[in-house]
């Protein structure tokens, strides 16, 4: 079973991202990740690594003939399901870059606040 506090820092670093009719789930990238990211960021990598679900994603979406069971989210699944689907790709890195943005302004605004000195 996985550390209920590490679940809870991945989740606080998702967000969703609707796109053409569907609903993702996106976790933005760490510090870290975008540090060793630098300068080799490409569209799959963050297509793959950053999706943590697909909503309501049924097996005649993911397949010609494919019933209407619900499917589990899978990140290998997701990942061959993707690279056929550039419709979504725009959208999905957007808001992942988007999370990052917005973590790295958060993480700023902190630094300045915290300043020995600064006004409060």
């Amino acid at each position: 079973m996985a550390n209920p506090l590490i679940e809870r820092l991945r989740r606080a670093r998702q967000t969703g991202v609707p796109s053409q009719g569907r609903h993702f789930t996106v976790r933005r990238p760490t510090d870290l990740e975008m540090y060793e990211m630098a300068g080799k960021v490409n569209q799959r990598l963050l297509l793959t690594r950053f999706v943590t679900d697909w909503g309501e994603m049924k097996e005649m979406d993911l397949v010609p003939g494919g019933g209407p069971a619900p499917v589990p989210f899978d990140p290998d699944l997701w990942a061959e399901w993707i690279a056929d689907h550039p419709e979504h790709w725009d959208d999905i890195t957007r808001a992942v870059f988007d999370g990052y943005k917005a973590h790295e302004a958060e993480m700023e605004a902190v630094a300045k606040n915290s300043v020995p000195g600064s006004a409060s």
